[in-house]
């Protein structure tokens, strides 16, 4: 780790924090991020799994919010085509739902107010046609589709932190910065280690230097702008509990559905890794203690439940569910009182009127992270002149090179490269990796040569390279945030994985 100051030390590693330590190492600065737990822990890996421009924020009146969004959509779609792919929603109209004539417009401006597209646009659609027939109630006969996209959230934010890394960042994963202060015309920054992760494969100084900083800690922005009285705090969050259910899958197509509630609200139905359909989310104003271990209740789980049960012909129960999990977004705080209703936009607060200077980051979400990143270094421009131009928005994440952008084609010659992959295990890795995939198989000629099998198709050579290359420390890292094997893994797996990781 380098003595010289940083230009740039980012606090957190979730999907902004990532996002502009990738933006500034590619424009030539010197850059470290600190992340207390995991990249991904928290809110970055808690999310409905969309690319989307957010058709309910019109409603709202976002129209920037949204038109930046259905951009973002389009740019993320030809970066990273192995982790974010088309997705086909299904809009019912059902009695007391918005009316027929509300939604066509607002469909009408979700196709034209981000500009061109590539993705179909929306249409109206008979619900009772062979392919969509048996997955509604039988009265539920009109509706209209429309289009956006599904992503890897966890995977997303590794890719950024990757190529972040690729550029010259310093990553430090289960590290805190736990005091701040100017220095003249820096700041020095304490770190320290966190006693609940796995210690820092590398020496640990007792603080670095850094020309600016960035607090992109999520539901702890406050906290950290707490860390020095240098930097006075200019905004708020409201911290909104989002949560989710996955059951096993509903229907055998692979169209989502998107539903109207009677409270205002709307639900979604996703198709999830091959097995599952995800179903969310709640929306709760909650306080600080839900932060670290935000975890759904009864009633969300009944809320959610009863929620895709007035639309859908097979019953979900509570007994259904094979795993839930729960995410608390720092949402901006415009004063709204009902959750749905605070806005989804993000707001950069420069904490200091000279150098060195802190910019905090309140809210955000996935789609308009590259594009928050691009204002966030803007801001910062006047105090770190040497910064190049904006180049994120050209230049495919890594693995997301895949020719044409195709999917199905890059895991038909994954199938011809490594033929002991079975359709399930190319599809997968492919959807995670891209073209990245060969530095996981290499010249492997069979599974054999992967070593140890630790079930799932999660093999010691795949394992060996997340903690190698993404910073996989603990097996909720591998199984729930780099591969989302944990619920397919055998009992077992997670305890297996531990000892491995233990050699790394």
């Amino acid at each position: 780790m380098s003595a010289q100051p940083y230009d740039l030390l980012v606090i957190g590693g979730g999907i902004n924090g990532a996002g502009i330590a990738r933006d500034a190492a590619g424009r030539g600065l010197s850059v470290l991020l600190v992340e207390r737990d995991d990249l991904a822990a928290h809110t970055s890996s808690a999310s409905t799994k969309l690319i989307h421009g957010g058709l309910r924020y019109l409603e709202y009146n976002e129209f920037r919010l949204v038109r930046e969004a259905l951009q973002e959509r389009e740019r993320l779609l030809r970066i990273a085509p192995h982790l974010i792919r088309p997705l086909r929603f299904i809009l019912p109209l059902a009695e007391g739902s918005r009316p027929a004539w509300l939604i066509r417009l607002g469909l009408w401006l979700y196709d034209h107010l981000g500009g061109r597209i590539s993705l179909p646009r929306s249409r109206g659609v008979r619900l009772d046609r062979a392919d969509l027939a048996g997955v509604l109630k039988p009265g539920l006969t009109r509706g209209f589709a429309y289009s956006d996209c599904w992503v890897d959230d966890a995977r997303l934010v590794v890719a950024n932190a990757v190529d972040a890394a690729a550029r010259g960042a310093v990553i430090l994963t289960g590290v805190s910065a736990t005091a701040a202060r100017p220095a003249g015309d820096l700041w020095q920054v304490t770190l320290a280690a966190n006693p609940n992760r796995p210690p820092p494969r590398q020496p640990l100084p007792a603080s670095v230097t850094a020309r600016a900083v960035v607090n992109a800690a999520g539901p702890w922005v406050e906290d950290v702008l707490g860390l020095t009285p240098a930097a006075a705090p200019a905004g708020h969050v409201r911290l909104v509990k989002g949560s989710h259910i996955v059951v096993p899958r509903l229907w055998p197509g692979e169209q989502a559905y998107i539903f109207q509630n009677p409270d205002g609200r709307v639900q979604f139905a996703i198709p999830f890794l091959d097995d599952y359909t995800l179903i969310g989310t709640t929306d709760l104003i909650v306080g600080d203690h839900e932060r670290d271990r935000p975890a759904i209740t009864s009633a969300e789980i009944r809320y959610l439940c009863e929620g895709v049960n007035a639309f859908l012909a097979r019953p979900v129960t509570d007994a259904d569910v094979v795993w839930s999990y729960a995410g608390v977004r720092p949402l901006h705080d415009d004063g709204s009182a009902d959750a749905k209703a605070i806005t989804r936009d993000y707001v950069l607060q420069l904490a200091r009127e000279s150098a060195p200077q802190m910019l905090s980051v309140f809210g955000g979400k996935l789609t308009t992270y590259r594009r928050l990143a691009e204002h966030a270094l803007a801001r910062l421009a006047p105090f770190l002149p040497a910064m190049s131009a904006p180049w994120t928005g050209r230049a495919p994440l890594p693995g997301g090179d895949l020719p044409g952008g195709d999917q199905a084609a890059a895991i038909a010659e994954a199938r011809l490269r490594w033929p002991f992959l079975d359709e399930r295990q190319a599809r997968r890795m492919v959807r995670a990796y891209g073209t990245g995939i060969a530095a996981i198989l290499g010249q492997a000629r069979s599974r054999a040569e992967l070593g140890q099998d630790f079930g799932a198709g999660l093999s010691a050579a795949e394992l060996e390279y997340l903690a190698t290359h993404e910073w996989a420390r603990t097996a909720e890292d591998v199984l729930w945030r780099r591969t989302k094997l944990g619920l397919a893994a055998p009992a077992g797996t997670a305890e297996k994985i531990e000892e491995f990781l233990k050699t790394q």
